[in-house]
């Protein structure tokens, strides 16, 4: 448990351009003056950290607020030669001992994170040159023996080792997927063949899990080079689909693309052998520096939130035997690992040793099963039916769309129940197999990830109390009886309340939340935003608590409410939820068929052990199939909500972050892992490619 007290630990940050950082920055910031810490900016990057003077401002609760809708970093940053030089790291040396400054944050790629390795590494023997040189005195360098740091990764590219997901590659993704969405239209309409080229660098994440989210007919990405003859591979490809009756293709190309002879694939290359081959209508698309700009998404204002306290608990826990570590997500778990071994993965490895993780593995997997369809000679006799139950949700038709493919791959005859359990009621059973295009091209038209739209919504909702000072929202958001939605917008959107079932609260809880927003309205941030789940008190509604804000707000602020309703039901799937829904279907079917193995005996199937009926979700780190019988005693059935929630922990971030004093349970902090190699096996002419970039980039 972690009282808030004044401590000696001054976090500063050195930041890259990638959305979602500020969300990082903000958590750093205010957790950082909740342990009563004095914590600074540094504005540039490491360029702000060798020039010093106004580069390295104080930083204050109030000049991190309005900040998490904003992409890129308020802070700034700047490519830094001096940095590189010893030269330059002495000077950025001697600003920190001048300020006292011991504990730094880096949150950036992977260039940043080498950077501070270098920099954690000579720190002690920069001090002596220091001293010598009469800039600093001995009792300064005794003071500053000893650096802390601790790096929080930002990349669209996803390429750094030990992490899930870095800060901004879901919000790349968005920005991928809507121009996907966009192009698809267009491409129907004209029967044409478009290849889009995303950014990645030597990591092919984006090019993967946009091609795995879109039903992609092809993707090229470095880590996976086509096999020879790949060029008469794609064409009859793209001519079985056409001639199936689809009206357009769709190639992803990432940009450090190439063949196992090691000569880059760009996306001109392939256009002109599909006009050659094919005479196809095509269209090529680089998306560029578009995908790195834009709102930054509620997972990376989640993951950034999440890895800002993260990091600055790792800084207070710091030692000088403390190894300097990464900050990172392993499911929907965080994880330290010692960043001398991140850097030096990064440093070896690159391209072709690369630490794939879980995640990377699993999207090349199911994307290889379900980009080609080739059912086998013999039927398995087994059939096989799909049905939709409950209220509509995103990631549905791409749930349905992967569960179909992979069972008729299997051998299986797929049943599609139309209209849930009322339809299997009544017959409604049909056979999908020759519908499997259309329910391809559907993918993107059921249900939005409702984080996003309370992200989106919330933020204009705070963007309207900024035009008027003064200003309190009431939100109610769905969710029956779980407070999930509610919990993860407000911390997603920098609520100063969100009220939900599973934590109980009563009429003391809301004085202290109205008179915690008249003190608020006493700083320069002068607005405030509460979110209420729909079911979490009988007598507490939405009305009431409106009415109640308004008239103990009365003369201070006053209040506007809005209820979302079934909006927050409506749009299209995000990335995540497409890519997640289409990985639980493929799972889903695949074990479906091996159970059916193990339980077939003498032309009959034996159901009856309690793993016969399974869940599938995400515990921890993790997909995994747990038996209905054992959720029994998990379920809270009246409610319709399991008796233990794990993101119930996040709540007290969301109210420290809203400036609450309140005790911060630090018991199940994360632990320092280490990075696990997995060499990948390439071509030679691609292995020698990647030993001269190296001495290039050396030199």
């Amino acid at each position: 448990m972690y009282e808030p007290s004044v401590s000696p630990v001054n976090p500063m940050f050195v930041c890259l351009c990638l959305s979602g950082m500020n969300a990082a920055v903000r958590a750093t910031v205010r957790v950082g003056l909740y342990t009563g810490a004095k914590v600074y900016f540094v504005h540039e990057g490491y360029q702000g950290l060798v020039d010093g003077g106004e580069n390295i401002k104080l930083a204050t609760w109030e000049s991190v607020s309005m900040m998490l809708q904003l992409g890129g970093t308020v802070i700034g940053s700047a490519r830094c030669m001096d940095f590189r030089a010893r030269e330059g790291r002495m000077k950025a040396a001697l600003n920190l001992v001048k300020l006292g400054i011991t504990n730094l944050c880096v949150i950036g790629g992977d260039g940043s994170l080498t950077g501070a390795n270098q920099f954690r590494t000579e720190w002690s023997t920069l001090l002596v040159d220091l001293v010598k040189a009469g800039k600093i005195s001995d009792d300064e360098a005794k003071t500053s023996s000893h650096l802390n740091i601790v790096g929080m990764v930002g990349s669209i590219d996803n390429d750094f080792c030990g992490t899930d997901m870095t800060i901004g590659t879901d919000s790349a993704l968005h920005r991928i997927i809507e121009v996907v969405d966009a192009i698809t239209t267009t491409a129907q309409s004209h029967q044409r063949t478009f290849i889009l080229e995303v950014m990645g660098r030597h990591c092919g994440y984006l090019a993967l899990v946009t091609a795995l989210a879109c039903g992609a007919d092809w993707v090229f990405i470095p880590e996976m080079p086509p096999d020879e003859g790949w060029e008469g591979h794609l064409c009859r490809r793209l001519a079985d689909q056409r001639a199936r009756g689809c009206r357009l293709n769709v190639i992803i190309v990432a940009e450090g693309a190439m063949g196992r002879d090691g000569k880059p694939i760009g996306s001109e290359d392939i256009k002109k052998l599909v006009e050659k081959n094919l005479g196809f209508d095509t269209r090529t698309t680089v998306l560029g520096h578009v995908q790195r700009g834009g709102t930054p998404s509620a997972f990376d204002r989640i993951l950034g939130s999440r890895m800002g306290v993260e990091a600055v608990m790792a800084l207070l826990e710091a030692t000088p035997e403390t190894p300097a570590c990464v900050v990172s997500l392993s499911g929907n778990q965080a994880v330290r690992l010692p960043l001398i071994e991140c850097v030096q993965v990064a440093a070896n490895t690159s391209l072709f040793l690369l630490v794939l993780s879980r995640s990377f593995e699993n999207n090349w997997n199911t994307y290889k099963m379900l980009a080609h369809i080739n059912p086998p000679d013999s039927k398995s006799n087994i059939n096989v039916a799909i049905v939709n139950v409950g209220a509509p949700c995103a990631g549905m038709n791409a749930a349905v769309r992967s569960a179909v493919r992979i069972g008729i791959i299997q051998g299986h005859n797929m049943l599609a129940v139309y209209d849930g359990f009322e339809g299997l009621a009544h017959g409604n059973v049909f056979l999908p197999s020759k519908y499997i295009e259309e329910i391809s091209l559907t993918i993107a038209k059921l249900p939005h990830n409702m984080h996003v739209f309370f992200d989106t919504t919330c933020d204009r909702i705070k963007q309207s109390a900024a035009g008027t000072k003064r200003r309190v929202f009431i939100i109610e958001t769905m969710g029956g009886y779980c407070g999930y939605l509610a919990t993860m917008a407000g911390l997603a959107a920098g609520a100063d309340a969100a009220y939900i079932y599973e934590d109980k609260f009563g009429i003391r809880d809301l004085e202290m939340n109205v008179e915690h927003l008249v003190q608020k309205m006493k700083t320069d941030v002068k607005r405030g935003l509460i979110l209420r789940n729909e079911n979490c008190n009988a007598n507490y509604t939405t009305d009431f608590i409106f009415a109640l804000y308004s008239e103990e707000g009365k003369g201070v602020f006053d209040c506007r409410k809005n209820i979302l309703g079934h909006m927050q039901q409506g749009g299209t799937p995000t990335p995540f939820d497409r890519n997640f829904g289409t990985k639980m279907g493929s799972k889903a079917v695949l074990w479906l068929t091996d159970k059916l193995k193990e339980v077939y005996r003498h032309g009959r199937i034996f159901a009856n052990t309690p793993d016969s009926a399974c869940v599938l979700g995400m515990r921890k780190r993790a997909l995994t199939f747990q038996p209905l019988a054992e959720l029994i005693e998990q379920t809270d059935f009246e409610h319709r909500i399991p008796k233990t929630s794990w993101w119930l922990k996040l709540r007290p971030i969301m109210k420290i972050l809203a400036k609450y004093n309140i005790s911060l349970d630090t018991s199940e902090h994360a632990h320092m892992e280490h990075v696990i190699k997995k060499r990948v096996s390439m071509p030679a002419p691609l292995m020698k490619k990647h030993e001269e970039e190296v001495e290039e980039e050396e030199e």
